[in-house]
């Protein structure tokens, strides 16, 4: 089965399939199901400049299509992400994808410093608009001039890196986002983040989250991501990485056709580890028996009909 290679800025991949961040830990939590060398690229749970404890409990709550969490980001910080986490990643095959929040621009200049001194970190994803946190979270995610500070001071520190700017969908226009990170020398823009809920304990009759709002992930986002891609890879030259409520090939499949470089797999992990093999393997069948050879000829262009290869009708069948 071909791997189907990508390139995003400086970095290339074995594959467009990725894990996404929150949902794969720091890289080896899934060994017993999913190798990090399977993966084209392992986006780590999100570091911060210091340690998090993260939110009170509880932090989880189930729903119909998908998973509200308010985790509140909670990390070993970023030193001993360096000095712990990365080097066991990296001897198991995984190819680094280092998420990385903050609350400053001084803070985003001293992360991308540190980054920079690690060779064996591919890429960086700042993950902008995290709703389970009291500072930053979407204020900054929301203003595109704020997203194109922080992407330079970025990218300026991690010039021969892949810098991947997460955009929060609890805006009016995730468009103007996406410019805005193109502007300051994104490689690459990753959309969506979660996108914010809550919910109700009817029987202690108060909101479930302490902090009342939790960020919604799974399948029932699904439609709103492909959308979003849709919009945003019409409007920027810079790769789309598309995440949000995968499930299944023919979700993935979707996300090329909306013009994504890359998918990230998330939430449908915890419940079915073998989401990467269907996916992998849906994927390569849907080519196969159309003689494409690679996800990117299935972009699809803004009349609907394919950019490249054979005609729609060939196509969808």
């Amino acid at each position: 089965m071909s791997e189907y290679p990508v390139q995003i800025g400086p970095a290339r991949f074995a594959n467009p399939y990725f894990a996404a961040s929150g949902c794969f830990g720091y890289g080896l939590e899934y060994r017993d199901f999913i190798r990090p060398d399977e993966l084209g690229a392992v986006v780590t749970k999100t570091v911060t400049p210091l340690p998090r404890a993260g939110n009170s409990v509880p932090r989880l709550q189930e729903t119909p299509a998908g998973l509200l969490n308010s985790i509140g980001l909670q990390n070993v910080g970023i030193e001993a992400y360096l000095r712990d986490k990365l080097a066991p990643l990296v001897e198991a095959g995984g190819t680094p994808f280092v998420s990385i929040a903050a609350e400053t621009m001084e803070e985003y200049a001293r992360m991308a410093a540190l980054l920079a001194d690690h060779p064996s970190i591919r890429a960086v994803e700042v993950n902008l608009g995290c709703p389970n946190v009291d500072t930053g979270g979407d204020r900054d995610a929301a203003e595109a001039r704020a997203v194109e500070r922080i992407t330079r001071v970025v990218k300026d520190r991690l010039p021969d890196r892949a810098v991947a700017i997460k955009l929060t969908p609890n805006v009016t226009d995730i468009v103007h986002l996406a410019r805005g990170a193109e502007q300051g020398g994104a490689d690459a823009v990753v959309a969506i983040n979660t996108v914010v809920g809550m919910d109700i304990d009817i029987v202690r009759a108060r909101p479930t989250f302490a902090r009342v709002r939790a960020g919604l992930s799974g399948p029932a986002i699904f439609p709103i991501a492909l959308l979003k891609v849709w919009e945003i890879a019409g409007a920027v030259r810079i790769p789309v990485i598309a995440v949000g409520g995968i499930a299944s090939a023919n979700d993935v499949i979707k996300f090329f056709m909306a013009g994504a470089t890359a998918v990230q797999l998330g939430t449908l992990l915890f419940s079915r580890p073998t989401l990467l093999a269907e996916v992998k393997a849906g994927v390569a069948e849907f080519l196969a028996a159309r003689t494409l050879d690679h996800p990117h000829r299935l972009r699809l262009s803004r009349a609907g009909a394919l950019e490249v290869g054979d005609p729609a009708s060939a196509i969808l069948g």
